[in-house]
C-alpha cells in the first residue's frame, strides 16, 4: 500500500505523563483512506491531526453507519514499541463492517495502516509505568443523500491518544448494578459488532447506575431478561465454585472481546477450567448467596482486568471476594500486562514490534 505523508507544521506537545487522562489528548497525525464503489479503497495518507469536512447529508450523521476498534501501542523497556494482537482487531472491524453494510478493509492494509501511523507518532507513546498509546481506528459512511440505501462512499481513519495508566493508584474493584429495564442488544441485532449505536443505547442505563453510586451496569439478554451478557463496555467473567464462567457468544448479542479471548486462552493454558455458556442471573445470584461466587471481573482493552467488588440486583447488594481483587483476576492481569509491556515471555506470539 502506498501511503502519502504530510508532516504537521505545528506539532503539539504531549502533556506530562502523570497528567494524562484517557482519550482527550491526540497526537500530531492521523491516517485517512477513502472508499468509493468505483475506486475501492484508495488515497491512503497520513496527515496532520485536525477537523475533517463532512457533508451535512452524509449518511453516518443520520443513520449511524459506523464501526470502530480500540487497541494500544506499548513502549517496552528497550524503547521498542509493540502492538497486541492487531490482526484480531483487523478481523473484528470487518465482522462489524459486514453487519452494518460498510466496505470491508483488507486485514493486511488495516495492520499496515496502524503500524505506519504509530511509527510516525512514536514519540507520543508514553514511557511511564502502565501508560500506553490508545489507537482508535474507525470506519464510516459518507453517501451525501438522505435516502436509506446501501453504502457507496466511506472513509477509514485512525487517531492516536496517549493515555494514563488505568489503575494509577492500584487496582480497585468496582460496584456494578444489574440492569433490568433497558437492554443492550438482541439476537439478530448488532450486539456482536463494535458500532457506536450499541454504546449510545447503553448510556441511559449507565447514567441511572452512576446516579445510584454504581460505575457500570451488568446487562441481561434482550429476550428472556434472565441471562448475563456484558458489563458496561467490557466482557465479564465469574469464578463460580472453582470454574471460570463467561457468557457464550453464541447468540450474537455479545461483543467478541480480544481481551476476553486472550483470557480464555491463557486460563486454558494454565489448566484452569473455563466455560463459555449461558449463565442465568438466578444462577449468579444463587452462587453469590451460597458463597460459591469466588470472583467477578470485567475484561477489556482499557483496563485489561477490572475486578467487581459488589453486585446490586433487586434492591439487594452482594459483596464479591470481600471487595478485593481475586487471585485468578490478579494473575490474569499480571500475565496479560506482562506480555503487553514485554516484562514476561510471550508464548502465544501475540505482540508485534511496529
Amino acid at each position: 500500500m502506498q501511503i502519502s505523508f504530510t508532516k504537521n507544521p505545528n506539532p503539539g506537545k504531549m502533556p506530562p505523563e502523570d497528567k494524562l487522562g484517557f482519550g482527550s489528548v491526540f497526537s500530531d497525525h492521523m491516517f485517512v483512506m477513502d472508499y468509493t464503489d468505483e475506486k475501492k479503497w484508495h488515497n491512503a495518507r497520513i496527515v496532520p491531526y485536525g477537523p475533517i469536512e463532512i457533508n451535512p447529508a452524509a449518511s453516518v450523521l443520520h443513520y449511524a453507519n459506523e464501526v470502530f476498534e480500540g487497541m494500544k501501542a506499548y513502549r517496552w523497556a528497550d524503547d521498542s514499541i509493540h502492538l497486541f494482537r492487531p490482526m484480531e482487531n483487523a478481523k473484528r472491524i470487518n465482522i462489524s463492517a459486514e453487519r452494518i453494510g460498510l466496505p470491508e478493509i483488507p486485514t493486511d492494509i488495516f495492520v499496515e495502516a496502524v503500524r505506519e501511523v504509530v511509527k510516525v507518532d512514536k514519540d507520543w507513546v508514553p514511557h511511564s509505568e502502565g501508560t500506553s498509546l490508545y489507537i482508535r481506528p474507525f470506519l464510516f459512511s459518507l453517501d451525501p443523500e438522505l435516502a436509506l440505501h446501501g453504502i457507496h462512499e466511506a472513509k477509514f481513519m485512525i487517531i492516536l491518544s496517549p493515555s494514563a495508566s488505568y489503575f494509577a493508584e492500584g487496582i480497585k474493584p468496582v460496584k456494578i448494578m444489574l440492569e433490568t429495564e433497558d437492554v443492550r442488544a438482541v439476537r439478530g441485532g448488532t450486539g456482536y459488532t463494535k458500532c457506536g449505536g450499541n454504546y449510545a443505547a447503553s448510556n441511559r442505563a449507565g447514567d441511572r447506575a452512576m446516579a445510584k453510586g454504581y460505575s457500570q451496569v451488568l446487562w441481561l439478554d434482550g429476550v428472556h431478561r434472565k441471562y448475563i451478557e456484558e458489563v458496561g463496555a467490557m466482557n465479564v467473567m465469574f469464578k463460580i465454585d472453582g470454574k471460570v464462567v463467561t457468557p457464550s457468544l453464541e447468540n450474537g448479542s455479545i461483543l467478541g472481546g480480544i481481551t476476553r479471548k486472550s483470557c480464555l486462552e491463557v486460563l486454558r493454558s494454565w489448566g484452569v477450567p473455563a466455560e463459555e455458556r449461558l449463565l442465568s442471573v438466578d444462577e449468579l445470584i444463587g452462587a453469590a448467596e451460597s458463597g460459591k461466587l469466588e470472583e467477578a471481573f470485567g475484561t477489556g482493552t482499557a483496563a485489561v482486568i477490572s475486578p467487581i467488588g459488589e453486585l446490586f440486583y433487586n434492591n439487594k447488594k452482594y459483596t464479591v471476594n470481600g471487595f478485593k481483587i481475586g487471585p485468578v483476576a490478579q494473575r490474569l492481569y499480571d500475565e496479560l500486562t506482562g506480555i503487553q509491556w514485554g516484562k514476561k515471555p510471550d508464548p502465544f506470539g501475540w505482540t508485534e514490534c511496529v
